[in-house]
């Protein structure tokens, strides 16, 4: 028995150090405590606000996709990346690493229901099984805005527009960042006039043609039969800009809107994806990785769809990551920030109750406050006088009522200005609307 006792009492001893045991979140995963979600909601509110601006329709797709839509669309380095398993019906699943697909099957799927062009945007997580660093992680959030149904290059303009807004929404002006954009169609037209047959892996040494040494760029393309200075000289002409991207160009400056756009034909990531313009948005310091991109990918909607739908679409995304980080690092933008941060008090009203026997009349108190649209709050527990304004200053709130022995009168205090009057609680309700 005493034998029985032991193994019971070494077994709870085990489970006590289990629980005792912190866990941390896996690698690249993030908590938000509210600090970070209060920093999260304002990048949801400003890209809402510009999508909303603009006239874009808000939708969603699941977290969870068929593996098989992502080994369609994807190429193979997304492959790699795939947060992918066996789900207990035995189907083979992912955690979306990005929207495009899922939007391309949603639009299949519900496109006749809309009119043209479809304007929508997202703002959801997103996954990705890579090494975590500086702006990037295995879990990150991205604003996402597409424009279906239009081929005319008007459409890119008003896309690149919305990015463009969208970083000024977030405080950013002309000097802290540039649009760099380029066109495959440039491309195509170098490598027709040039016997470039395998276009992808010629675009492969554009892509690197700033980060590798000369030599070794020289080598790459001497297997083309190009030289450096030839290919430089094409990306630094002007005139070699597509008729589309030169359309697209006047459309924002229309808008007063050109000075932000470059063109950059350097600029050939995804080529082998995009169908069109193709545009990155980097910070002009050079101190970070690109903070958004996107660009036309017409072709994508007939792949995934086996040739049912068929619709040209644009598109950009920009990750809460990259931003929040640029945000943090530009003193006005994170200055725009912080004044908003600070409009978000848990409360704007305390309610403190002086006398503890009129607890019920102050709960009516609170309750009518909160029903006139006020974000209000109280102790639910019997606490000092002074205790209660002290939480009521950490919580931010702007105004305090104090519930007396001389309820029905209140006394309406203005924590800001440190004045105080007396009221009834239709008179407070009426002051504070």
């Amino acid at each position: 028995m005493n034998h029985l006792k032991l193994e019971s009492l070494s077994g709870s001893c085990t489970l006590l150090g289990m629980a005792d045991k912190r866990f941390n979140s896996l690698p690249g995963f993030r908590d938000f405590a509210p600090d970070d979600c209060a920093i999260r909601n304002y990048f949801f509110a400003a890209w809402r606000s510009v999508a909303h601006r603009y006239g874009f329709i808000e939708y969603e797709a699941p977290i969870l996709e068929e593996t098989a839509l992502y080994q369609k669309k994807a190429g193979d380095e997304l492959n790699t990346q795939l947060f992918r398993f066996v789900d207990q019906g035995n189907r083979d699943i992912t955690m979306r690493p990005e929207l495009t697909a899922s939007l391309a099957r949603i639009v299949s799927g519900h496109q006749r229901n809309y009119p043209k062009p479809m304007k929508w945007f997202e703002i959801g997580q997103c996954f990705r099984y890579e090494k975590p660093q500086k702006g990037r992680g295995r879990e990150f959030i991205q604003f996402n805005a597409d424009i279906i149904g239009e081929d005319d290059p008007a459409a890119d303009a008003e896309l690149i527009s919305v990015a463009i807004d969208t970083m000024l929404e977030l405080g950013f002006t002309e000097k802290d960042f540039v649009i760099r954009a380029s066109d495959r169609e440039s491309w195509l037209k170098f490598c027709a006039e040039n016997d470039v047959e395998d276009t992808t892996g010629f675009l492969g040494i554009i892509d690197k043609i700033e980060r590798d040494k000369p030599e070794v760029v020289s080598e790459k393309l001497s297997k083309y039969n190009l030289t450096s200075e030839f290919v430089h000289a094409f990306i630094n002409d002007p005139a070699n800009a597509s008729p589309a991207f030169q359309q697209i160009q006047q459309n924002l400056e229309a808008r007063g809107l050109g000075e932000y756009l470059k063109l950059d034909l350097t600029i050939v990531r995804g080529l082998a994806y995009y169908t069109g313009t193709v545009f990155e948005i980097f910070d002009t310091s050079h101190s970070m990785r690109a903070v958004a991109g996107g660009g036309r990918y017409d072709d994508l909607l007939k792949s995934l769809s086996n040739g049912v739908v068929d619709l040209p679409c644009t598109g950009f995304a920009m990750g809460d990551m990259v931003i929040r980080n640029f945000v943090e690092e530009t003193p006005h933008a994170k200055a725009k920030m912080d004044a908003w941060l600070k409009t978000q008090n848990a409360c704007d009203i305390y309610v403190v109750i002086a006398d503890e026997t009129q607890r019920l009349n102050a709960l009516k108190v609170v309750t009518e406050l909160r029903n006139a649209g006020h974000k209000v709050d109280y102790s639910m527990v019997e606490a000092k006088f002074n205790k209660q304004f002290k939480t009521a200053e950490k919580l931010g709130a702007t105004k305090a009522i104090i519930v007396g022995s001389e309820f029905p009168q209140l006394q309406l205090k203005d924590l800001s200005k440190r004045t105080e009057e007396t009221l009834k609680l239709e008179q407070v309700i009426a002051t504070l609307s």
